[in-house]
């Protein structure tokens, strides 16, 4: 019995020394992919760096999968951008941003003041509105709460470090119900957005809507859809029924969670009558490695039927990523007028690895993306502003009918 102990015992021993040993593999791989292949370090105010020794500790600890793929959701903080991400998760992971979130916030007079609501989402239905000011998050201070999700290694936290903390944390896990308390005139309000089914973690029953306005105006709205390859038959076939209307209002407020680029150009090349640059890319790791700069800029081919009257394109805090692509580029080839709100911001173009003990995915920008004219994607605003759905409505059929 003695000797079945002991070996007992050194068969955990061993056990453990080779699970520390796959999650460290794995950690120091997922480190230096990152190191040598993220896009924006030369925007993002971290310490990379420090990464590593900031959370060995508790890299050390970790002891199955679960608490390793926790982990590395805390490292991807530190990267404070909604174009970080794992690919796989579970009930107590947060929600992602912009795709999970129902509302946004933003930094303002050392406040966090809700600045953007996803309309017809949690949030919206009960009763949280734009100019609330957010005081505490489950019962918890929102400026203690937030503190999960800051990055750890920067010397100085910015706004755009609390923003995204702050988003993050009102998005919430997908096991926890949120109460949201916010100032309304001097006096608390409670709020609880999960008493209904969260909306963000259900699909659209169909790719996209399609209906013509007062005015003889033709609206299409994409329903989170800019990855699905069915988007281009229904979007060719509603266009194709718009083809006598007056304007188009094409409706990119419900595309939070990005897509392929064929797709996007394949809409895209319905608006144009020969091939234009609509993106510039910027191979910023290469350049890092080489000290030769590299970058391209990337064309739009028409496609048949070329739709040629007036469009408008409509954006918010939920165009993100391939939707934020589209808006520029209609932009840069000045084929229509972008009207709405600062849309999601999502860093470059990214690319997916994996780790090799553990196999759990990642994805983060690898490429910088510009507006031909060498603006930052993430930093484009829309040049005819629309607070809400209704607004961009009007304001683009104002643009479409030729109305102030």
């Amino acid at each position: 019995m003695r000797n079945l102990a002991i070996t007992i015992f050194l068969l955990l021993i061993i056990t453990n020394v080779f699970a520390q040993s796959k999650y460290q593999k794995d950690f120091d791989f997922y480190w230096q992919t990152v190191n040598e292949n993220y896009a924006y370090f030369d925007r993002q105010h971290n310490d990379w760096a420090k990464v590593k020794t900031i959370y060995q500790p508790a890299l050390d600890a970790v002891k199955d999968e679960t608490a390793f793929m926790h982990l590395l959701e805390s490292v991807n903080n530190e990267l404070y951008n909604g174009h970080v991400f794992l690919n796989r998760n579970d009930n107590a992971s947060n929600r992602c941003i912009p795709t999970g979130s129902d509302l946004k916030v933003s930094w303002l007079n050392d406040q966090f003041v809700i600045t953007e609501i996803r309309e017809g989402f949690s949030a919206d239905l009960c009763g949280l509105r734009a100019g609330m000011v957010i005081t505490s998050f489950n019962d918890m201070p929102v400026k203690d709460a937030i503190k999960k999700y800051l990055p750890k290694s920067p010397k100085v936290i910015d706004k755009d470090m609390y923003e995204y903390a702050a988003n993050m944390l009102l998005a919430g896990t997908h096991d926890t119900k949120r109460v949201i308390t916010v100032d309304v005139k001097g006096r608390s309000q409670h709020f609880q957005p999960d008493l209904v089914a969260n909306k963000t973690e259900e699909h659209y029953k169909t790719v996209l809507e399609a209906k013509i306005l007062p005015g003889n105006i033709g609206y299409i709205r994409v329903n989170n859809s800019l990855g699905n390859p069915e988007l281009i038959k229904a979007f060719d076939s509603a266009l194709n029924s718009m083809m006598n209307t007056a304007g188009l209002i094409y409706d990119l407020t419900e595309t939070p969670s990005g897509g392929n680029a064929y797709i996007a150009k394949a809409m895209m090349g319905r608006f144009i009558e020969k091939e234009l640059p609509y993106q510039k890319h910027i191979y910023t790791p290469e350049e890092r490695e080489t000290g030769i700069r590299r970058a391209a800029i990337e064309l739009v081919s028409p496609r048949p039927k070329t739709y040629k009257k007036p469009l408008v394109v409509m954006v918010n805090n939920w165009t993100g990523s391939m939707g934020e692509g589209i808006a520029i580029g209609f932009d840069a080839m000045k084929r229509g007028k972008i009207v709405g709100t600062k849309m999601a911001g999502l860093l470059g173009e990214i690319f997916s690895f994996e780790t090799p003990e553990t196999k759990i995915p990642f994805s983060f920008p690898c490429v910088q993306l510009q507006h031909i004219n060498g603006q930052p994607r993430e930093d484009f605003i829309p040049p005819y502003p629309a607070a809400n759905h209704a607004e961009a409505i009007k304001a683009g059929s104002g643009l479409i009918l030729g109305k102030k």
